[in-house]
């Protein structure tokens, strides 16, 4: 219905209290926009639910230091780790939205805490707000040098012949590792083991060891094994091939609509400002596109895909629509 119709059909009090209210939005959006112009005057803080050094970590601060650049102003890196992602998180969803506190948020605290935790504190839907995703990394399936599968063919092969004897690591129960090879067993129809350690160290050294026999790593974490020839790939688990592995194929050439990553991104406190969202993201979405920055990500195994603030909020949506599946069908809870 157009304004015109509207302000027909109403009553001579509810029309005055229409108008009202559309002055008052108006004004609302104008003080926005205002506000949105003279920002940023002081430091943007971005917390990172993790400890210093992981993939969240990186990419916080490689692009942190460009963006403060860009803004005028600087930009710190606040490490905040505990309850899987969910303690940094609540801080970010709790803080005034006026663009000086956003989330390096990543594919754990966004898309499966809400699923798998039973109080995470926190709605990343009704919460957060999409602004730009950073980078985009496949897990490697992996398996030990001496191993005797070359295919996930083959895997699934051995898993058909021996119902549960074959074992899969993982960084603990509901990570993005965990429920791909879950998905791997449930897709294929094959019975798994599930073992699951406290992070990728130890996981990887069983599975040089052989006591477990693949996992689905991170591509930053398994890299140097692979180079040093202490593991093997047999594919990706994104549908198209890693930059820094061309020769390895994707999990989905076996079993199509397979496709899991480790992402990670920027996100506001749902009520920020239109005009400070849009700016963030241009001018995020301008620095990971550099060819410097690029280049960076993709030798540590991540994809750099610029998505507007709409694309960005789709795929969030998309990927806590599988996670919520998945982990309901596995039954995959975190504490």
């Amino acid at each position: 219905m157009s304004l015109d119709l509207a302000l027909a059909s109403t009553p001579a009090l509810h029309r005055r209290r229409f108008l009202g209210g559309c002055a008052a939005t108006t004004a609302l959006a104008l003080a926005g926009n205002a506000f949105a112009a003279d920002w940023p005057e002081r430091t943007v803080t971005v917390i990172v639910p993790y400890a210093p050094g992981g993939q969240g970590d990186v990419f916080a601060r490689l692009v942190g230091d460009r963006l403060g650049r860009a803004l005028g102003q600087p930009v710190i890196v606040d490490n905040r780790p505990g309850a899987s992602g969910a303690l940094g998180a609540r801080l970010v969803a709790k803080a005034p939205a006026d663009g000086y506190t956003l989330l390096l948020g990543q594919t754990g605290e966004v898309a499966i805490n809400g699923t798998a935790m039973r109080k995470p504190g926190y709605d990343a839907l009704k919460e957060f707000r999409a602004v730009a995703l950073v980078g985009n990394a496949p897990l490697v399936l992996a398996v030990p040098a001496d191993s005797p599968w070359r295919s996930v063919a083959d895997l699934v092969r051995t898993a058909r012949e021996k119902a549960g004897g074959v074992a899969y690591a993982s960084s603990g129960t509901a990570t993005p590792g965990h429920l791909a090879a879950a998905a791997l067993a449930a897709g294929t129809r094959t019975d798994m083991t599930h073992v699951p350690y406290k992070g990728a160290g130890q996981a990887i050294t069983d599975l040089i060891g052989g006591q477990v026999q693949f996992f689905f790593a991170s591509a930053s974490s398994i890299m140097p094994h692979l180079q040093g020839g202490r593991v093997r790939a047999l594919a990706v688990s994104t549908p198209t091939r890693l930059a820094a592995l061309p020769q390895v194929p994707p999990v989905a050439d076996t079993l199509p609509g397979f496709d899991f990553s480790l992402w990670g991104g920027y996100f506001a406190p749902r009520a920020t400002p239109d005009a400070i969202v849009r700016r963030l993201s241009d001018e995020i979405n301008r620095i990971i596109a550099e060819p410097e920055l690029k280049q960076r990500f993709e030798s540590e195994g991540s994809a750099v895909t610029p998505l507007t603030p709409e694309r960005f909020d789709r795929f969030v949506r998309d990927e806590i629509a599988k996670y919520a599946r998945l982990i309901k069908a596995t039954g995959a809870t975190l504490e």
